[in-house]
């Protein structure tokens, strides 16, 4: 069996952080499976889908080392082409992946005590953003 559902967020530019984990594991509920996989994945190419524990430090500390290790510049070759100062957004959200693959077991998403399901924005501009949640199962 195969279910999916859309989840919509309003972002604030780079480095806004939102917990998907309540809403996936409804997304989960409704689906009436209960042995299988949630697909989360973020429709465009300058977000990102993982996990990590959902608190402030951490909130904080993610976005940062991403623009340490890549920050925003000129440089970038989609600079070069686009002029749109978002190179750097969407090295980022390459290097963390649109996408999330977890274990549903007994009906429920199988995340540890402290792993919470999250969005990242990386890009330079406030965006609305679909995530398709697809839970694939019996």
């Amino acid at each position: 069996m195969v279910h999916q559902e859309q989840i919509s967020l309003s972002t604030k530019p780079n480095g806004d952080m939102h917990d998907l984990t309540d809403k996936v594991d409804r997304i989960v509920k409704n689906s009436g499976i209960r042995t299988g996989i949630a697909h989360i994945f973020n429709i465009g190419s300058t977000a990102a889908i993982g996990t990590i524990e959902f608190e402030p430090g951490l909130q904080k500390d993610l976005p940062e080392i991403l623009n340490k290790l890549i920050p925003p510049s000129r440089e970038y070759g989609h600079e070069q082409t686009w002029h749109d100062g978002n190179g750097h957004s969407h090295l980022q959200a390459t290097i963390l992946s649109p996408s999330l693959t977890v274990p549903v077991r007994n009906g429920r998403l199988e995340l540890g005590t402290w792993q919470q399901i999250f969005h990242l924005e990386c890009d330079v501009k406030p965006r609305q953003r679909q995530i398709i949640v697809t839970i694939y199962g019996e």
